[in-house]
C-alpha cells in the first residue's frame, strides 16, 4: 500500500477559457489548478485532469452473486477491485474508510494497478472483473483501458455502482459494460438527498440510458426503517423498476445501522417479506433477498410455470438448471446474460 495517490492523466473533462470542468458525475465540478472535485479522487493539474483511481483496496476472486448479480453467469468467478472514492455521501455507508476518502479522515490504503494487470490476471482466474465496494465511475478510465485491452471477445466487466453519472459518461462507458448492479435507494428526490447529498434523477437517466445500450441491468435497494420502508415509499420504487422491465431483478438488502446512520435499527425480515409482497403485487417477478428469507429469497423462479430454476446458497450458487437461458419445464425464456464469456 502507498501512502498518497498516485495521479494519472483522466478523461472526461471539458475545458472553457479559465475553466476545467470534470464531465464524469453530475456534479460537474469546475476547477482551478490544483482544485480537487468533491469526490476527492480527481483533480486539475494545468489545463488538464488527474484521477487517482488507477489503484484499489482489494483484489478478491469470488463468485458473482456476492455482487449481487444474480441473471449473470451464475457461480462464475469475478475479480474485485475498489478504486477508493465516492460521489455520494451515504450515511450508512458499510465502506465509507474507502468510499468517503477525502471527507474524512483515513490513510490512503490502496495500491496501484494497472490494465494490464488487472487483464492478466481475469485470465489466470478464468473471472470477470468487478468493480465494487466504492464507485466504479469514478475509476472509468481504468474500466475503459481494461476494456481496450480485451478486445473483441468482451465485455467482461461489471459494476456495482451508485448510477450517478452524466449521459455522455453513461454512453461512453457502456460498451466496456456486461452488467451493472444500480442502486436505487428511494423513489423521491428529497428522501435520497438526505440520504446520499445528491438527486435523484440522475440515476434514473443513468439506468434508461445502459438499458437502451444493451447493459444488462439489475438494481438493490437497501430497505431502511422510517426512509424507504412504508407502503407508499415502496410501492413508488417497484414502479420505478417495473418501468425499467417486469423481469429486471430487484435486490432487497437488508439494513444494518453503520457509520452515520446509527439511530435506525436493522430491517427486520417481515419487513422484508411485505416488500416482496408488495413488488410482485406491482408486477416485478425477479424480487430477491440474498439471507433475510432464506433459500426462497434467493431462487430464480420461471415467470411462466413458477418452478425454480436456479438454486442459490449464500454468496453462491447450489444449482443452474436453465438450458441455454430457457426454463427446463416450459422453455420460456428467461432474461440474462447466461452463456460464458469467451476467454
Amino acid at each position: 500500500m502507498t501512502s498518497s495517490p498516485e495521479w494519472r492523466p483522466a478523461r472526461f473533462y471539458r475545458t472553457d477559457g479559465a475553466r476545467l470542468t470534470c464531465t464524469l458525475c453530475p456534479f460537474a465540478c469546475a476547477l482551478a489548478d490544483g482544485d480537487r472535485g468533491r469526490c476527492h479522487v480527481r483533480q486539475r493539474r494545468g489545463d488538464t485532469m488527474e484521477t487517482a483511481t488507477y489503484a484499489t483496496s482489494v483484489l478478491h476472486a469470488q463468485p458473482i452473486e456476492r455482487k449481487p448479480l444474480y441473471h449473470v453467469h451464475p457461480g462464475k468467478t469475478v475479480l474485485t477491485v475498489a478504486a477508493p472514492g465516492c460521489t455520494f455521501a451515504c450515511t450508512y455507508c458499510q465502506n465509507f474508510p474507502l468510499s468517503q476518502h477525502g471527507r474524512i479522515e483515513a490513510p490512503w490504503t490502496a495500491r496501484p494497478i494497472t490494465a494490464r494487470e488487472l487483464v492478466r490476471a481475469c485470465a489466470e482466474k478464468n473471472a470477470l472483473l468487478a468493480f465494487s465496494y466504492t464507485e466504479p465511475l469514478l475509476a472509468a478510465e481504468l474500466a475503459l483501458d481494461v476494456a481496450e485491452l480485451q478486445g473483441d471477445p468482451g465485455p467482461a466487466i461489471v459494476w456495482k455502482t451508485n448510477g450517478f453519472v452524466t449521459k455522455h459518461a453513461a454512453r461512453l462507458v457502456a460498451p466496456a459494460l456486461l452488467a451493472a448492479n444500480v442502486d436505487l435507494k428511494t423513489p423521491a428526490d428529497l428522501s435520497h438527498r438526505k440520504l446520499t447529498a445528491a438527486p435523484l434523477a440522475p440515476v434514473l437517466e443513468a439506468l434508461s440510458i445502459w438499458k437502451e445500450c444493451g447493459v444488462w441491468l439489475e438494481i438493490s435497494t437497501p430497505l431502511i426503517p422510517g426512509l424507504n420502508t412504508d407502503d407508499a415509499s415502496l410501492r413508488a420504487l417497484a414502479a420505478l423498476v417495473v418501468s425499467f422491465g417486469a423481469e429486471t431483478p430487484w435486490h432487497l438488502v437488508r439494513f444494518h445501522p453503520d457509520y452515520r446512520l446509527q439511530e435506525a435499527p436493522p430491517t427486520h425480515p417481515d419487513l422484508l417479506r411485505r416488500a416482496v409482497a408488495l413488488a410482485k403485487d406491482a408486477g416485478l417477478v425477479h424480487v430477491y433477498v440474498e439471507r433475510a428469507l432464506g433459500e426462497d429469497g434467493r431462487n430464480t423462479s420461471c415467470a411462466g410455470c413458477g418452478q425454480a430454476v436456479i438454486r442459490r446458497d449464500v454468496w453462491a450458487l447450489a444449482e443452474n438448471n436453465l438450458l441455454h437461458g430457457t426454463c427446463p419445464h416450459c422453455s420460456r425464456k428467461v432474461p440474462g446474460r447466461w452463456d460464458e464469456v469467451p476467454t
